[in-house]
């Protein structure tokens, strides 16, 4: 497809702003439906999304996706991602969405190690150097929490459901990366939609959405459509503009789930409350989210 660098970019955009408010807008949700619940909508509607969108142009066949050679990694790419969601749903029961969106980068760093164990990748000096400087984030972001970690409560539950989710995903992107050598995207996540509304579907209970109220209801929604939208736009705008341009502005999601924590409890305080964070664990993100642009980005500053 022709470079549309001004499409790209806006696409990308639309993407960094699903993936920094979903957290923050489903977390007012969950005192009052089962996680497996909310897992099971947002499949369910993205995998009608991803329908939508597979069908409406070129039809693309399903059926090579489960021929046996590609059958094993369609299914570790629905356990991945089937437990990535639940996981991180988890994760919002605990901790509040800002920090789990600053934890976001570790999908990278497993990624990396995935990458030089599996696919035999090479590390480079930026990507080193990026890594360093993430982990020395997370230490400032973290300052006033070490003493949680050498004990189980809500806070380290929360972060142990949030660095295992990150673990988990990169399991469904080893699959996705397999399966990238034969078949588009959307004939991916479709089937993988599909197959983790299934998984889901004998422990939901979608009566419960009869019990929620009005904004409630409308928050889930938010949810779900902005689940298949994320993953959509960013899809189309690796069509549209450079991997590399993309990979760089990636990092500013946790910066748009603080700017936005701050904006929703100023505008409706009795759903979504204030980010507690002090001096330093401010100057940890945005370390954490240089050190993630550095691992993607650096080579163009100090070569590779």
């Amino acid at each position: 497809m022709k470079q549309q660098p001004i499409i790209g970019f806006i696409l990308v955009l639309i993407a960094i702003l699903m993936w920094g408010t979903l957290p923050i807008i489903l977390q007012p949700v969950l005192p009052y439906i089962d996680n497996q619940t909310v897992v099971w909508c947002r499949f369910f509607v993205a995998a009608v999304g991803a329908y939508l969108i597979l069908f409406m142009g070129k039809k693309q066949a399903l059926r090579p996706l489960l021929k046996r050679q590609h059958l094993i990694f369609l299914l570790l790419g629905i356990i991945g991602l089937c437990a990535n969601f639940l996981l991180y749903n988890l994760t919002l029961k605990y901790i509040p969405a800002t920090v789990s969106q600053v934890l976001s980068p570790l999908s990278s760093l497993f990624m990396l190690i995935c990458g030089i164990f599996i696919f035999k990748e090479k590390l480079l000096r930026h990507q080193k150097i990026g890594l360093f400087i993430l982990l020395v984030g997370l230490g400032l972001f973290f300052n006033d929490r070490f003493a949680d970690f050498s004990y189980v409560n809500n806070f380290s539950l929360g972060i142990f459901f949030c660095v295992m989710s990150s673990v988990v995903w990169v399991v469904y992107a080893v699959a996705q990366k397999f399966l990238l050598r034969y078949f588009s995207s959307q004939q991916i996540l479709f089937v993988m939609y599909l197959g983790c509304t299934l998984v889901f579907l004998p422990t939901a209970d979608p009566s419960q959405l009869a019990t929620l109220s009005p904004i409630t209801l409308l928050f889930l929604f938010y949810g779900c459509v902005g689940t298949i939208l994320a993953y959509s736009c960013y899809a189309e705008a690796l069509n549209r503009w450079d991997v590399s341009k993309i990979s760089m502005i990636m990092p500013l999601i946790p910066i748009v789930t603080m700017l936005f924590s701050y904006l929703f409890a100023l505008i409706a305080p009795s759903y979504f409350s204030y980010p507690s964070l002090n001096i330093v664990s401010y100057l940890g993100a945005g370390v954490v989210v240089f050190g993630a642009f550095f691992s993607s980005a650096g080579h163009k500053f100090i070569g590779k």
